[in-house]
């Protein structure tokens, strides 16, 4: 009965929650301050990532071109710095990666753990099937 009630528990309320927030929000701040390392980076691609699994899974489908816009500021950021491992951002893409972390920690509040679950094997399952978009080319 526990492992029933922990996936329809809101996501938001764990512990867990909180820590990804933070998490999340740290890699943004590192890259918006120019000291964003490989970690910050692949932490923003996975909240984007989840991020628009959780649009197709119904939660935040009215915000799909401003998380494609914070999707693709992100791809732009990172195939830039791919090689340096230096990640700069410009001012719009800024404004685009703000908005895709605002429209993130709403549909976390919105989610249940299940919910997460399921956009987290979504995520999982695109890679697998190498539908999901590569930074950089493997040589």
């Amino acid at each position: 009965m526990a492992f029933v009630q922990a996936g329809i528990r809101s996501f938001e309320a764990l512990p867990a929650g909180t820590t990804l927030r933070v998490k999340n929000h740290d890699a943004l701040n590192n890259l918006r301050m120019g000291v964003a390392a490989r970690a910050d980076m692949d932490m923003l691609i996975a909240a984007s990532n989840i991020a628009e699994a959780m649009r197709r899974m119904g939660k935040g489908t009215d915000w799909t071109d401003e998380l494609k816009a914070g999707h693709d500021a992100l791809y732009a950021v990172a195939k830039r710095g791919a090689d340096t491992m230096r990640f700069v951002m410009t001012g719009p893409e800024l404004k685009a990666l703000n908005l895709l972390m605002e429209i993130h920690d709403a549909q976390l509040d919105a989610c249940t753990v299940q919910d997460v679950e399921n956009a987290i094997d979504l995520v999982t399952e695109e890679i697998k099937h190498k539908r999901a978009t590569r930074i950089k080319e493997k040589a």
